[in-house]
């Protein structure tokens, strides 16, 4: 009975991390677009302040789920920003019906968040 409660309080605490980190995109995004209207981006560079936002937010996931969970932050940092990769993808592709960047854009995303998310758990 126990490992079933903790079981569930660790899949609470990944979903917390993971609903901060995307709190996190969303406002950064934002932020992204209100730069975007007033300084009209080129695309490039709004290209390299969305990756940034998501290694940001999966930083902040890594982050915090290292610091609730206490034990091996950094496997649990890497997992949240490995969770936090997969339901973009999903996202990206329910929406687009395919991976916009092609495979590379979709590799490269998919080491930066995952690293983000280690790095974050490491710094917890």
């Amino acid at each position: 009975m126990d490992k079933g409660k903790s079981y569930q309080n660790m899949a609470i605490r990944m979903l917390k991390s993971l609903l901060s980190a995307y709190i996190i995109t969303g406002v950064l995004l934002l932020f992204l677009a209100l730069l975007l209207y007033k300084f009209q981006l080129s695309e490039p560079k709004v290209n390299i302040g969305i990756i940034i936002v998501y290694v940001l937010s999966s930083f902040l996931g890594g982050f915090l789920e290292g610091k609730m969970m206490k034990t091996r932050k950094f496997l649990w940092g890497a997992a949240t920003g490995l969770l936090y990769f997969a339901i973009l993808a999903l996202i990206s592709l329910a929406v687009n019906q395919g991976f916009g960047g092609g495979s590379s854009h979709f590799v490269t995303t998919l080491i930066l968040c995952t690293a983000g998310g280690t790095l974050g758990g490491m710094v917890s």
